[in-house]
């Protein structure tokens, strides 16, 4: 039975920002156990602080973007053609595979407002031209090297781009245990690289997330009696004491995350975080039913609703994997079908954002940005599929050009940003910027302290809207 009560006022709503119990409120800063003094920030961007979360999506395997995204260009980079009945006013070239849309009939479609993507193309804005270093001879078409460019910016990189991202953050989250109240960090759901801590980053790697849900999570309630939790606090302490200064803060993270769970267990066991429930439970406006109909239930899917409801409790991002595009064979055959999961899940996006209501006013897609990226685009070598009627990748400017997608409330839809390209070569025409720009604008957006930036690369100008 469905319920239409106030979608703010559940029965079975956790509270978002839950007041800490006294004893804990010090201890339950997941990942951050140092005192931080803010240094001199950079110049903040137009849009700095405009996005309350970040949903960003790797493509896995290569992705060939030109298939989809920046598909206005010669058949030996998008060898299906452009799409018809886009709307007018849209910069970026349509793919005609973005038209597929078989899944309207089992998401319900219309009723749930659902669109297939090509009629949504005007709300997405496509940065044709992302690459790993603008400055290099050419691409980097190797898995190993590519992937960890994509997780971390560099091949060897100290700290993946969620824990730069939480490290931006910090301040946040003192101020949270300040005021006595409770935000869920982000969170990785695909590779672990995106979680990668060395040195200044080690504490503040973001937890990796195995599996959609929390239907078998139980509270951990309170652990014992004062006397037992009193002992169990003073042979942490003495076990920390009795390390080198230099070790501590691996023992500072095993107490913190400890106490953590404590703290998140309310919100861990609560009904909105067991997305396979199918409640009909109106919670921020939608119920986990509604949203297992509308976004399915693959395993991009199931991410995606939990990172729904995430959210909720203050998760400034969250990371996942989508699909296997590493088509040395067969892509020819395949892609179309591929393609088909990738448009149910951002059509997904589109029809549920702007229906739920935010905690701080507003609809969430008025606070949210959604990035699809991958560790690099295909090539056909000049022709449109190779000799098994697949693709590869190499050095060339197929390879070369990540054209990423993004949409939500802060990005103004329908345009290309940045360098476009050459139909016939693919050759960028304008500024071409680097992976790490197009991250550190994301994080300028989520309010990150500047210093947790890549230092060596800018912004990238008109990405986000300008706030007011």
């Amino acid at each position: 039975m469905k319920n239409d009560k106030d979608p703010m006022k559940s029965s079975f709503a956790v509270p978002r920002r839950k007041i800490l119990a006294g004893g804990l409120a010090l201890g339950a800063g997941l990942g951050f156990p140092h005192i931080w003094v803010p240094k001199t920030a950079a110049a903040a961007g137009a849009g700095r602080g405009s996005i309350k979360h970040l949903i960003y999506i790797r493509l896995g395997g290569g992705f060939r973007f030109p298939c989809a995204f920046n598909a206005d260009v010669a058949s030996a980079f998008n060898p299906y053609g452009v799409a018809t009945g886009v709307p007018e006013g849209v910069d970026w070239g349509v793919s005609r595979l973005l038209m597929a849309s078989s899944y309207l009939e089992e998401a319900g479609g219309a009723a749930a407002g659902m669109k297939p993507v090509h009629e949504l193309a005007s709300q997405i804005s496509v940065m044709p031209t992302v690459d790993h270093e603008p400055l290099a001879g050419g691409a980097d078409g190797a898995h190993g090297t590519g992937l960890e460019r994509y997780l971390t910016g560099y091949v060897g990189g100290e700290a993946g781009l969620f824990t730069r991202l939480m490290f931006g953050l910090q301040d946040r989250y003192a101020a949270a245990i300040e005021a006595r109240e409770l935000l869920l960090p982000a969170f990785v759901m695909g590779s672990a690289g995106m979680a990668r801590g060395l040195g200044e980053f080690a504490s503040h790697r973001p937890p990796i997330l195995s599996g959609a849900g929390f239907e078998r999570f139980a509270s951990a309630g309170k652990g014992g009696p004062d006397w037992a939790e009193a002992m169990v606090k003073e042979t942490d302490e003495r076990m920390r004491n009795r390390q080198h200064p230099a070790l501590r803060g691996r023992v500072d993270a095993y107490m913190q995350t400890r106490a953590a769970t404590k703290a998140y267990s309310d919100i861990f066991a609560g009904e909105p975080l067991k997305i396979g429930n199918g409640s009909d439970e109106k919670f921020d406006g939608i119920s986990n039913a509604e949203l297992e109909t509308i976004f399915g239930n693959s395993r991009e899917a199931r991410n995606l609703r939990l990172a729904l409801r995430l959210f909720h409790y203050g998760t400034p991002a969250v990371y996942l994997d989508q699909g296997g595009y590493d088509y040395h064979s067969g892509e020819e055959t395949n892609l179309p079908g591929a393609i088909e999961r990738l448009n149910r899940m951002i059509s997904s996006l589109f029809a549920v954002l702007p229906r739920m209501a935010h905690p701080d006013g507003g609809t969430y897609w008025d606070h949210t940005v959604v990035v699809l990226g991958s560790e690099f685009s295909r090539t056909a070598r000049g022709n449109r599929f190779n000799s098994a009627g697949g693709s590869d990748h190499n050095g060339d400017n197929s390879t070369r050009w990540m054209s990423m997608p993004f949409f939500g409330g802060p990005v103004e839809g329908g345009r290309i940003v940045g360098a476009s390209t050459g139909k016939e070569d693919l050759k960028a025409d304008g500024k071409v910027h680097s992976y790490r720009s197009v991250f550190n604008t994301l994080m300028d957006g989520l309010g990150c302290d500047p210093q947790s930036f890549f230092p060596a690369d800018d912004l990238v100008p008109d990405l986000l809207r300008e706030t007011s």
